[in-house]
């Protein structure tokens, strides 16, 4: 095929973005040592930035968004990759500094792709992109900190996104008690179906502390919102307890204090996905393929095509989209 369908991107001089369905020739993708045949991305948060303003992320227009993609690779100089094998990649900057999954094809170095597990189809692998991984490498990083079940509620913020609906079926898959916080109580049902014990309307976490240390409530936290939710939450955690953090939806602010640290001996765990190495790469997604339940993945699901991505957009970025999006790119 010397064509390729993709939405293509572009920005104009009052800085908001346009995007269009158009058919390229093959010649015009990047390099790469791999050429995918993308089945299926996602929309993230990121990309929702990418297609209403760039968000700072895109250096050079025109643009092929989309920071996952999961499909099956059609050509390869790379010697770890054939024709033929399922693959699934989520970062290294593609879809903001290179071309990325909002397309039918695309071309990227070998040394950023996984090979997906046998029980994971492509869609699925969409299904969990880069929300469900970084869910997986938030809740990885509480037990490496020593973080078990039998220690108390987890508070999950943010938990009706894409990465709270991840980590919250995770974390209930895995006997943990948890905590799901969002700002939708509508969305109530939703996350206890997905194992959530408790529900807390986000109010109960926007207020700065009236002092420095609450009550202790919660052993862990898994947090995608930052802000005033992080700070409060800090507050709460029990002593020796952690915090994973990987979003700011809340802004990057931090109005928090440093006595939940050095009087209960909370840690703050940063979270990074992006250009996270190889190896734990491969064991996140070992995991998610075990510790996740594809039939509650399967429940977070909203399907959509290319051309729903520019009015999903700026959704995504007021929160008013659940679960996890998977785009067909060939529909």
């Amino acid at each position: 095929m010397a064509t390729f369908k993709a939405l293509v991107s572009e920005q104009g001089a009052d800085r908001k973005v346009t995007s269009a369905i158009r058919e390229l020739d093959k010649a015009t993708l990047p390099a790469g040592d791999v050429t995918v045949k993308v089945e299926y991305s996602t929309l993230n948060y990121k990309d929702g930035l990418v297609l209403t303003s760039g968000g700072g992320l895109v250096k050079t227009w025109p643009h092929v968004g989309g920071i996952d993609l999961a499909g099956t690779v059609e050509e390869s100089s790379n010697t770890g990759f054939k024709p033929g094998d399922r693959v699934v990649l989520n970062g290294y900057r593609v879809g903001e500094l290179h071309w990325g999954g909002y397309a039918t094809r695309a071309r990227v170095k070998g040394d950023w792709l996984v090979k997906l597990p046998e029980s994971i189809t492509t869609k699925r692998a969409m299904a969990i992109g880069t929300a469900g991984y970084t869910s997986m490498l938030c809740v990885a990083a509480l037990e490496r900190h020593g973080l078990k079940p039998s220690q108390g509620e987890v508070l999950v913020t943010g938990a009706a996104g894409g990465v709270g609906s991840v980590a919250v079926a995770i974390l209930a898959r895995l006997g943990y008690q948890v905590v799901a916080a969002t700002g939708r109580p509508s969305e109530a049902d939703y996350l206890k179906s997905l194992g959530a014990a408790t529900i807390m309307e986000r109010k109960e976490l926007t207020e700065a502390p009236d002092r420095p240390l609450l009550s202790e409530r919660f052993a862990g936290v898994v947090d995608t919102v930052s802000g005033v939710m992080l700070a409060r939450a800090l507050s709460m955690t029990k002593y020796g307890g952690a915090a994973a953090v990987c979003g700011l939806a809340g802004g990057a602010a931090f109005p928090g204090n440093i006595l939940p640290f050095i009087l209960r001996g909370v840690s703050m765990l940063g979270i990074e996905s992006v250009m996270l190495p190889m190896a734990p790469r491969l064991e996140a997604w070992r995991r998610l393929a075990t510790d996740l339940p594809l039939d509650k993945l399967d429940a977070m699901v909203v399907g959509a095509t290319l051309a729903d991505l520019p009015g999903l957009a700026p959704r995504i970025l007021k929160g008013e989209v659940r679960g996890r999006v998977v785009v067909d790119v060939n529909a």
